[in-house]
């Protein structure tokens, strides 16, 4: 039977651990607001103003409340620029997971030799800065690039306009990103793969399973987790993407290959900015990113497995 005293202590205690808890955790609480929350309403904020530069904080702001958004959903650049996101989403959870899963799942079940050179070559790509791929691939696809001169190889009268083609433009970013991101989530599903207990894979052999049987109803359903957080990094690395396309295209020819944040940096840094409209477009992104994650979160429930 406990005592007054022993009460007493075991209250002390307790407090000391919380206090304890809240001076650990306190730093990187105040310093998470500071970094990421503040900016996140205060962009919020400014994007529901008429704020055109100049003092920020001291000044009068007046509030004009969502006239900036309406303004952004009339602009047609913005839905050009939101359909090159999609096409980049598209290409990132629909290319570079399958194809990244599938090299995986190659190294993993070791169908090909040389596989130390073979993961390497693949996720090398992930170490080079992105501006130097960037700046490479324009000079690539130039018309007087590498690429022109392959292709006059086979057909001497081939004219290349495939970045100057506004209809075309995208096609070269879009192979870039597939290429460029591939690896990483090579090595993501690697990682989990080896995870998994070979010998489970082997009972499965042993009852008649084939490779596929094999992966579609013992791997996936272990991997559906591992999906559905890289089909995340795919998506909210889709809608921040900048530098790569900024290094090619800029955005051009005739804004065909801008995307939002691209769109963002436009309309805040060039020519007269417009912060609010910009804070706007960067409300929205966020706001997309996170229906995007939704959407994908309820459907690995709907039709997911179990790790």
């Amino acid at each position: 039977m406990l005592t007054l005293e022993d009460s007493v202590k075991i209250t002390t205690s307790k407090g000391e651990e919380r206090w304890a808890y809240w001076l650990l955790v306190l730093p990187a609480v105040l310093l998470y607001f500071a970094v990421i929350t503040f900016p996140t309403i205060f962009s919020i904020y400014l994007s529901m103003t008429n704020f055109s530069g100049g003092q920020l904080f001291g000044s009068e702001l007046t509030f004009v409340g969502v006239r900036h958004y309406i303004e952004m959903f009339k602009d047609p650049y913005f839905w050009l620029a939101l359909k090159n996101n999609f096409y980049i989403i598209l290409v990132s959870v629909f290319g570079q997971i399958p194809i990244g899963f599938a090299l995986a799942y190659v190294l993993f079940r070791k169908l090909v030799g040389l596989q130390s050179f073979f993961q390497t070559m693949v996720y090398l790509p992930n170490t080079i800065s992105t501006i130097v791929i960037g700046v490479m691939f324009q000079s690539f696809f130039s018309p007087y690039g590498a690429y022109t001169e392959l292709l006059k190889k086979i057909n001497p009268t081939y004219e290349n306009t495939l970045m100057l083609d506004p209809n075309l433009a995208m096609i070269p970013v879009l192979i870039v990103i597939l290429w460029m991101y591939t690896g990483y989530y090579m090595i993501i599903f690697l990682a989990n793969l080896q995870k998994i207990d070979i010998s489970v894979i082997e009972a499965t052999k042993i009852d008649g399973a084939n490779e596929w049987q094999t992966l579609r109803y013992v791997i996936l359903p272990a991997l559906s987790g591992v999906i559905v957080t890289t089909a995340i990094l795919a998506i909210s690395g889709s809608l921040k993407s900048f530098d790569l396309i900024f290094a090619m295209t800029a955005g051009n020819p005739a804004r065909r290959t801008s995307v939002l944040s691209i769109y963002m940096f436009d309309n805040a840094f060039r020519g007269a900015p417009n912060y609010p409209l910009a804070n706007a477009i960067s409300t929205f992104m966020v706001v997309l990113s996170l229906l995007l994650i939704i959407i994908i979160q309820k459907l690995e429930q709907r039709f997911g497995g179990r790790e």
